[in-house]
């Protein structure tokens, strides 16, 4: 038979006892070559150690424990476009977020897991996430003035143990959330810094 995993489970047919050697429903050389071929497809997907095959399970273990890389990469949003009115964070897009151009309001973050996911599914309680937020400011400075999970507004609490009040001028300054789920409710503990770069 032609095997087919890895796409998907492949079905053998054992056989019996009484079975003879050249049986006409399943022949004895066909079985041997069935298992080595099935043993083979399972070696490639496993992948040898150090496997340069990004297929491969050692491969993917490999880059997701971060062994490969010298240190871990972070997907950016980077968008050439100004903070103001209600920024949906998609953490599924990416954990990094910079707006580039000078910011023309206030603005409301609202994290979210995308437009069809919220937050509140991909966040176990007692799990967090860690979102880096960068605005650009011009001569006039604005700032994120309100916070929101899943459309539903939060009150970090903030490094220095005031909430921001304006941005800074000319400047880009960089928003630092960590969102802790700490109930099913759901229920976020969100600590917040903001740090001026010039």
């Amino acid at each position: 038979m032609a095997i087919t995993f890895p796409t998907t489970l492949d079905t053998l047919t054992d056989p019996t006892a009484s079975d003879k050697l050249n049986s006409v429903t399943v022949p004895h050389a066909t079985q041997h070559a069935d298992l080595n071929n099935i043993v083979e497809a399972l070696e490639a997907k496993v992948g040898v150690d150090g496997s340069a095959v990004s297929t491969s399970l050692d491969y993917i273990v490999k880059a997701a424990t971060g062994i490969r890389l010298f240190a871990p990469r972070e997907k950016w949003n980077v968008a050439a476009s100004a903070a103001t009115g209600t920024i949906s964070v998609d953490l599924k897009t990416a954990g990094a977020w910079y707006f580039t151009s000078d910011a023309t309001a206030n603005w409301t973050l609202n994290f979210r897991g995308d437009s069809g996911a919220t937050l509140d599914s991909l966040v176990g309680v007692g799990e967090s996430v860690t979102v880096a937020f960068l605005a650009t400011n011009g001569g006039t400075a604005y700032y994120a003035s309100a916070f929101q999970v899943d459309g539903s507004s939060v009150t970090p609490i903030w490094s220095g143990g005031s909430a921001p009040s304006a941005g800074n001028a000319d400047s880009v300054d960089a928003y630092i959330f960590t969102i802790i789920k700490t109930a099913a409710t759901p229920t976020y503990e969100v600590i917040a810094s903001l740090t001026q770069f010039a």
